[in-house]
């Protein structure tokens, strides 16, 4: 039996940024590169559920919408675009993929800064859109990844702090042995159904209060 390919459902936006004084061959490349980019998504099964303008708008529309998948299609403004791009991915990232014919490295700088998971300069072909997705989403799932393990380590380290200064909460007050005063800790925590950092939090609240 055929399994089923996950990313046939994608819910993709695509964001179109475009110069309005830009020169008729401009228009023209952007109009080729545009064309491209749909038949790629098109034929590789995606699901294009907008297309929107990198305007003030954009943030709502994206929480709306909620997509899988950001593409940003601009021709030399990459720049302006993502300033909208950031501002509407910032309460939940996603993303990027970014084609362009900006190939500046002040532009690529602000990409990288945006969280962008793919900068594409120019050659764009439709039977290159796939791979560049597959590419992107891999990187923004490791990326995330990443991200979460480093968060759960600073969390874990904070809790160590908040439990060893409760160690010395009680070690101070009773007149306890480390181990001790671990022992106490671990037996408030189970009997009031807690996790060991919130019970030692709770100490250090208490102890605040009474100065």
């Amino acid at each position: 039996m055929k399994r089923a390919d996950p990313s046939r459902s994608l819910r993709i936006v695509v964001v179109t940024g475009g110069d309005a004084q830009a020169c008729d061959a401009a228009l023209a490349a952007q109009a080729c590169r545009s064309a491209a980019l749909r038949v790629g998504l098109l034929e590789s099964g995606y699901d294009i559920v907008a297309s929107l303008p990198p305007d003030i708008f954009l943030p709502e529309r994206i929480a709306q919408l909620q997509p899988d998948l950001i593409i940003v299609d601009s021709e030399s403004d990459a720049r302006d675009v993502l300033e909208h791009i950031v501002i509407a991915t910032r309460e939940a990232r996603r993303p990027i993929v970014l084609f362009t014919e900006d190939d500046s490295a002040a532009t690529m700088e602000a990409a990288v800064a945006a969280g962008v998971s793919a900068y594409i300069v120019a050659g764009l072909r439709a039977e290159r859109v796939r791979p560049v997705l597959d590419v992107a989403l891999a990187r923004f799932r490791r990326e995330q990844k990443l991200l979460g393990e480093l968060a759960d380590t600073r969390q874990k380290l904070a809790e160590r702090k908040v439990i060893d200064r409760a160690k010395g909460v009680l070690m101070a007050r009773h007149s306890l042995l480390e181990d001790e005063a671990y022992g106490r800790l671990r037996s408030l925590a189970m009997n009031k159904n807690m996790r060991l950092a919130e019970i030692a939090q709770r100490i250090l609240d208490v102890e605040d209060l009474l100065g």
